[in-house]
């Protein structure tokens, strides 16, 4: 997948071969905004169009752009991976939410670790 950032806000941009058209949806926001266009740079033009309306309608209703996370993370695993999991998390001196959490961190690094 390709991610085209417009004005601070990051798209999934992909290719339609149907219509011949690149597709952008933006992400982590609190409803759709998608566009579309023939060449990239329409398509840079078409997603801040989008994005110009999309916080234009947010700004109205009052609503925040972004989506917010609660940092929790309902997972279902296998219950082998579960053992392991646990029998690392003792190993390491850890509970298995720091173990899970700092396993993360390594792969999705942020500026709050």
């Amino acid at each position: 997948m390709n991610i085209m950032t417009i004005n601070g806000y990051k798209a999934v941009i992909t290719y339609d071969n149907d219509i011949e058209m690149f597709c952008g949806e933006f992400i982590n926001l609190n409803g759709g905004a998608d566009f579309y266009a023939d060449t990239v740079e329409k398509l840079r033009k078409e997603g801040a169009i989008s994005l110009k309306v999309f916080l234009e309608v947010c700004q109205e209703k009052g609503i925040k752009p972004k989506k917010e996370y609660s940092g929790k993370l309902p997972l279902r695993i296998s219950p082998e991976l579960h053992e392991k999991l646990a029998e690392q998390a003792m190993t390491e001196g850890k509970s298995i939410n720091q173990l899970v959490q700092n396993t993360l961190a390594q792969y999705f690094p942020t500026n709050n670790h």
